[in-house]
C-alpha cells in the first residue's frame, strides 16, 4: 500500500534476496567458502598494511630515540666542558685575589 502511494519508495515487504530469487537477474549467491576466502584475503591485506605502518613508526621512533641520545651525549660533553672552564676561572680568580692581597 505504501509503495503504491509513493512510487519512488521501494516496497518494504520485498527484500533484495526475494527480488533476486523471484526474477531472472544475474545475481548468484556466492558459496560461503568463496566469501570467506575473499574476507580472509582482505584481512591479510589490512593486517599487512597495519604491520608495515607500525614497523615504519617503530623505525621512526627508534631514530628519534637515537637522535635524543646523541643530543643528551652532546649536552653532557658541553656541561663537562663548562664545569672545567668554571673550575679554571675559579683557580685564576684565586691566584689574582691572592696576588692582590699580598
Amino acid at each position: 500500500s505504501e509503495a503504491s502511494e509513493n512510487p519512488q519508495l521501494p516496497s518494504l515487504e520485498t527484500s533484495d534476496l526475494e527480488f533476486s530469487e523471484g526474477s531472472q537477474s544475474f545475481y548468484k549467491p556466492e558459496p560461503l567458502e568463496k566469501v570467506l576466502n575473499v574476507v580472509r584475503k582482505l584481512m591479510v591485506l589490512i593486517l599487512t598494511s597495519d604491520f608495515f605502518q607500525l614497523s615504519d613508526r617503530a623505525a621512526m621512533d627508534a631514530s628519534y630515540v637515537q637522535e635524543l641520545d646523541e643530543i643528551l651525549t652532546e649536552a653532557k660533553t658541553i656541561e663537562n666542558h663548562l664545569l672545567q672552564k668554571r673550575e679554571s676561572l675559579k683557580q685564576r680568580f684565586t691566584v689574582i685575589t691572592n696576588t692582590l692581597q699580598s
